[in-house]
């Protein structure tokens, strides 16, 4: 009898055990089914947003993010009290199809209202309205021209667009308004889309003799004039249009939280400062000029070439030791802290000593000795135990910022109070920041004392997020 039970208890503990998981599985389901969009978003921390680099919507220039739709997102993410997330794509159709398989949760681009759009994914309210414009190029002599003159040689008149050929970027609504245009003009516009080439790109070709006619919306066109000044953008081809975000046809919740912000934000003093300073001021063309925009330049700092070089020695990516000496001195070589830091990798004296440099040293000699601190402080993690790159990294960060004393010290608080020593985020991250609270720097376990921890925190977390801007633009090579 007591073999027989011992043979029944096993496949009924089984059962139990299989039927208790099952109904977990079902909880996590219907709590995933019951939550909304805005929800999921708020729990997972972050809001991911596609949009595509272009000198007004997204670019790096002298090491900082930037852009109109970027400083909407970011005060977007700030609104619903979460991260931002930005991933890069400059192909329309491929920002649809990301929507669609929820790689994103918004589509943040200049995205027009058209019935076929709509049958696909919902539009947020408008962040801005704009309308439809033929860029064309001047005649070489315009400055020698009176207008009348000038105007006599440009499409003026629609229908002048007969049997013309008209570039624009695939996907977009622009191939689509030529082609109603072609139709109510009763007459044929040869349209050829470019997939491979975003809206600024073909404006670009017409301005060098390229190509004759390309169709962007105004705001952009206006920008790219004032650095192509050959061009003529005074030829409407639509009424004006609303310009709105995309959200996935079930994500009314996220929909109406972003609708509501933006109708609030749109009247602010804010919204017109960031419309302003990227469609309406003379400051764009000496940005794009720079050698520091980094969509054309493909630069970051003066100092690239020196970084690529010195990042090996760690096996860093280049752009990650980019984001830290933006984050210790914006790419100045002569600045000096409060603190006697200085150069580019803002190394106190006993440090740089250390490593062979001073003062006066070179900034290719300042990069490289900041290089050898990572190194060192990458030996002293590794001797912990630390074998986690990524975590390695978030510590050695956190580090170079406030000292490894500090560091060591959060580390053992973490383990003292149950946490993980070797994970940053959610563990030690915690005790760096207890670190400015007497009852944690008192602690015995607490060596090193005082340290104002935010600054490390933010420190860590700008670095890294700066660092995943730069991969969205610069090359890795």
């Amino acid at each position: 009898m007591k073999g027989f039970l011992q043979k029944l208890f096993i496949p009924v503990l089984f059962i139990v055990f299989f039927l208790f998981v099952n109904t977990c599985k079902d909880g996590e389901r219907e709590s995933s089914v019951s939550m909304n969009s805005l929800e999921r978003i708020q729990k997972r921390g972050k809001i991911i947003a596609v949009t595509d680099f272009n000198s007004t919507n997204y670019f790096i220039y002298r090491g900082e993010p930037m852009g109109y739709q970027y400083e909407l997102l970011k005060l977007l993410a700030e609104h619903l009290d979460v991260d931002l997330e930005v991933v890069v794509e400059n192909d329309v159709n491929r920002n649809f199809e990301m929507l669609l398989d929820k790689e994103c949760d918004i589509i943040a681009i200049n995205l027009t209202k058209t019935k076929d759009r709509s049958k696909i994914i919902d539009f947020t309210t408008p962040h801005s309205q704009t309308k439809q414009v033929l860029v064309q190029r001047k005649p070489d002599n315009w400055r020698e021209l009176t207008k009348d003159e000038i105007d006599s040689k440009l499409i003026r008149n629609q229908l002048d667009l007969a049997n013309k050929v008209v570039y624009v970027q695939k996907g977009t609504s622009y191939a689509e308004r030529i082609k109603n245009l072609s139709d109510e003009i009763g007459d044929n516009i040869i349209i050829i889309e470019k997939a491979d080439l975003e809206v600024e790109q073909l404006i670009e070709l017409v301005a060098s003799g390229e190509i004759d006619y390309t169709v962007a919306d105004e705001n952009i066109a206006m920008v790219n004039q004032t650095y192509y000044p050959i061009l003529d953008i005074e030829t409407a081809i639509s009424f004006p249009q609303s310009l709105a975000w995309g959200v996935r046809k079930e994500d009314d919740s996220l929909k109406m939280a972003i609708n509501k912000w933006l109708k609030d934000f749109k009247k602010t003093l804010d919204y017109a400062l960031i419309y302003n300073k990227y469609f309406k001021s003379t400051r764009s063309a000496k940005i794009i000029e720079s050698e520091y925009y980094t969509i054309t330049s493909g630069k970051v700092s003066a100092y690239d070439d020196y970084i690529k070089e010195y990042s090996k020695i760690i096996n860093w990516d280049w752009r990650l030791v980019a984001s830290l000496i933006y984050q210790e001195s914006r790419f100045k070589s002569n600045v000096k802290s409060w603190a006697g830091a200085y150069g580019l990798m803002q190394l106190m004296p006993t440090t740089a000593k250390r490593f062979g440099v001073n003062k006066n040293s070179s900034p290719k000699e300042n990069i490289k000795a900041g290089i050898k601190f990572i190194k060192w402080l990458d030996k002293r993690f590794e001797d912990r135990g630390i074998t986690d790159e990524e975590e390695k990294i978030k510590f050695i960060l956190a580090s170079y910022n406030v000292g490894l004393g500090h560091i060591l010290d959060a580390r053992r608080l973490a383990e003292k109070y149950g946490k993980d020593p070797d994970v940053w985020e959610n563990n030690v991250d915690e005790f760096i920041l207890k670190k400015s609270d007497p009852e944690y720097y008192h602690d015995p376990v607490v060596k090193y004392g005082y340290c104002r921890g935010s600054e490390t925190y933010q420190y860590v977390y700008q670095i890294l997020d700066r660092y995943e801007h730069y991969k969205n633009i610069l090359p890795k090579e």
